[in-house]
Formats: structure tokens, C-alpha cells, sequence
């Protein structure tokens, strides 16, 4: 194809949704808190009534993880279905319901909220009211669990703008925290699904076998021990109940992290991003668990462990893995790409462990070396990515 014949850059990055949803997660991860952190020193420009920190709580959780989550949706659903991919103006819609959430987050100004909860219901009632007609054209259940999940994703989304727009900075916060775990729980349900595939390529490249079987009860153990202890949360048991149920999450978690032990190809970086995904969030929920039960540390540190860790590294899988994949790759990431993991793991080490006291403050601004980290990593994925998602030649590829 000749160089005057290509497709303007507009209609390659809507040409499925991962091409264009996949970058604004990265920038959105690696920019927003490094902005908030380095150049706001923890402030907004217009934050007045609520806590900067609401703010950035719901941005973490609706706006980097909610770009990743639009765009695996929209590209793995069409094909767990055999459908026709989302394309064109349906995905640019949704990329300016996003965006403009995303912006009005990044000012924190009070009027705004009413107009960014709208602007996230958009995308966030569209996705499981997509998922739903995929199922009822196809007849088929395999989008059905991830309907529910974004449907409770949503609830909590609105409750918390409602919580917000009346000033009650506590109750938005609790259910901002609810939210990423809630999130903690969908990728739960993404990695049962992405690491059978993944973890069979690299067994047997060739195809021709699928050597790595997981027991079926174990795909849904995880994200339902999740389900079971945010219902225990919003139903208002007690502290200790939670602990406990928490604690069941987390060694769900930890199980998921061990299924990536396959011998010497469990060095290979997919697998141990995978891994470490798991392994995060599951630490993070025993530290919860732990921390109702007496331990020493805050929630918060607790926190951070799973909706910075487990999340961080499950969604820089996803890019990396789904980006070769549907780009016409097959796996093999590249040096910098297996450095944004290793930054993602730094950045949440560097921001949870000196508050579990488990690790020195480093020097410097406060979570600044976590924020750099954390930015470096996802902006290394992107520079490494960014030349196949814009390339026409890779339109329509799947490996």
C-alpha cells in the first residue's frame, strides 16, 4: 500500500477499540497521578468543597482503569462472540464520554461533578447494555458474568458522584475504595480468561495442544470470594467479618498467582506479569484483611496494594499481551515493555511498603520515585506500542 493511500490516524485507532482506549489508559495512568503528585503537591485547581484525594481516588479507578476496561470489552467481546468488532464514530463517542469525565476530574471543581457522572454513565451504561445484545444475538452466556460486574462497577460510580455532589467526603471515599476493589474483582474474571490462552502459547507455540488446564471451579473462586466480601462491606458487618472474608479473597488471589508456576516458562515475562497481578491483589486484600484483625499498618497502605499493584500489572498485561495479539504478533515482549512491569511493581512497593513500615521512605517529595515509576513504566509501553497501533498494515491482524 502506498504511503497517499493510507487511512488518516483517526480511522486506524478507531478501527477496534483496544487501538485507541489502550493508549489513553496508559497516558492517563502514567500522567495523572504524576501531575497530582509532583506539580499539584497533592492539590487541585479548583477543589474547594471535597478532599483533592476523592478526586484522585475515582480518576485512578473510572478513568485509567476504565479506558483499559472499555477498550479489553469492546475488543475481546466481538471476539468470544464472533461478532463484528465496535468501529468508527461508536467508539469516538464513547472516547468523548471518557474524555470528558477525565477532564473535569483533572480541575476538581464542584460544578462539574453532575456533568462528569453523566458523562461517565454514558460509557459505563453503554458497555453492559453492548455486552448484553452480543449475548442475545449469539445465544450465548460467555459476556454474561462481566455484564453483571460493570453493572455493579456503574452503581457504585453514580453513588459516589451522588456522595460528592452533597459534599459527603467520607461516604464517597468508602465507596471510591469499594470501587477498586470491585475492579480487583473484574480483573479477577479477565485473568481467567487471558491466562489459558497465554499460558498455552507459550507451553506450545505451535498450537496443536493445550497442556495448561485449569480446574473449572477455580476460574470464578477469586472475583465471587471478592463479590462476597464487598457484600459483607455494604451490608455493614462488622470489621472482623470483613477481615476474615478479605483474607479468603486474598489467598483466592494467591491460588491464581501459584496457576503460573509451569516450570521454567513461568520465567517468561507474560506469565510473571500475569502472576504478579494476582500476587498483589492478593497481598493487598490479606494486608486488608490483616489490618481489620489488628495488624499495624493502615488500610490505605493496604489499598494501594491492590488497586495500584494487582490492577497496574494486570492492565499493562492486557496492553501488552492483547496489543502483540491483535496487532499480528505473536508473544515475546520487548526490553522496554519488561521494564514498565518492573516499574509497576517498584512504583506500588515504593508507595505501600514504607507505610506498612515494611520498607524505608524514600528521599525526595513525598510518593514522588512512586510516581515517576509508576509513569515511567505505563509511557514505556506506550513508546514501545505506539508504532503498531498506528500502522495500517497491522488493521484486521489477529494472531
Amino acid at each position: 500500500m502506498s504511503q497517499g493511500t493510507h487511512p488518516p490516524l483517526h480511522r486506524i485507532l478507531s478501527d477496534e477499540g483496544f487501538r485507541i482506549f489502550f493508549p489513553l489508559a496508559a497516558l492517563h495512568a502514567g500522567l495523572w497521578p504524576l501531575v497530582w503528585v509532583l506539580f499539584w503537591s497533592f492539590e487541585l485547581p479548583f477543589a474547594r468543597d471535597l478532599p483533592p484525594g476523592i478526586w484522585h481516588g475515582y480518576e485512578m479507578v473510572f478513568g485509567a482503569w476504565g479506558a483499559a476496561l472499555i477498550g479489553f470489552l469492546t475488543t475481546a467481546a466481538p471476539e468470544w462472540t464472533d461478532t463484528p468488532r465496535l468501529q468508527g464514530r461508536s467508539l469516538w463517542v464513547l472516547v468523548a464520554a471518557w474524555g470528558f469525565a477525565r477532564i473535569c476530574g483533572l480541575t476538581g471543581a464542584d460544578l462539574l461533578i453532575w456533568p462528569a457522572a453523566i458523562a461517565d454513565l454514558i460509557w459505563l451504561g453503554f458497555l453492559p447494555c453492548y455486552l448484553l445484545a452480543l449475548s442475545w444475538k449469539k445465544r450465548t452466556d460467555r459476556v454474561l458474568s462481566f455484564t453483571g460486574w460493570v453493572l455493579a462497577l456503574a452503581a457504585l460510580a453514580l453513588w459516589a458522584r451522588v456522595q460528592m455532589a452533597l459534599g459527603e467526603a467520607e461516604a464517597a471515599s468508602r465507596l471510591i475504595r469499594l470501587a477498586g476493589f470491585l475492579f480487583a474483582g473484574l480483573l479477577a474474571l479477565a485473568l481467567a480468561r487471558i491466562t489459558v490462552p497465554v499460558t498455552n502459547e507459550v507451553l506450545d507455540p505451535s498450537g496443536r495442544a493445550s497442556p495448561f488446564r485449569p480446574h473449572p471451579g477455580r476460574l470464578n473462586l477469586a472475583p465471587g470470594l471478592v463479590a462476597l466480601a464487598l457484600l459483607a462491606e455494604l451490608t455493614g458487618a462488622t470489621p472482623a467479618v470483613t477481615g476474615y472474608l478479605w483474607l479468603g479473597a486474598g489467598a483466592a488471589f494467591m491460588e491464581r498467582m501459584a496457576e503460573g508456576f509451569i516450570g521454567r516458562a513461568a520465567f517468561r515475562c507474560e506469565i510473571i506479569g500475569l502472576m504478579a497481578a494476582a500476587g498483589f491483589s492478593g497481598a493487598g486484600m490479606l494486608a486488608l484483611g490483616a489490618a481489620r484483625l489488628g495488624a499495624s499498618w493502615s488500610e490505605t497502605a493496604a489499598l494501594h496494594l491492590v488497586v495500584m499493584g494487582g490492577p497496574g500489572l494486570g492492565v499493562l498485561a492486557v496492553l501488552a499481551i492483547a496489543g502483540r495479539f491483535h496487532t499480528g504478533q505473536g508473544l515475546g515482549l520487548s526490553r522496554r515493555t519488561r521494564a514498565g512491569f518492573a516499574l509497576i511493581a517498584l512504583a506500588t512497593c515504593l508507595r505501600a511498603l514504607p507505610e506498612m513500615g515494611l520498607l524505608p521512605w524514600p528521599p525526595g517529595p513525598l510518593h514522588g520515585f512512586a510516581a515517576l515509576a509508576w509513569a515511567a513504566g505505563f509511557l514505556l509501553w506506550l513508546w514501545d506500542y505506539w508504532p503498531a497501533l498506528r500502522d495500517p498494515a497491522t488493521l484486521g491482524q489477529l494472531h
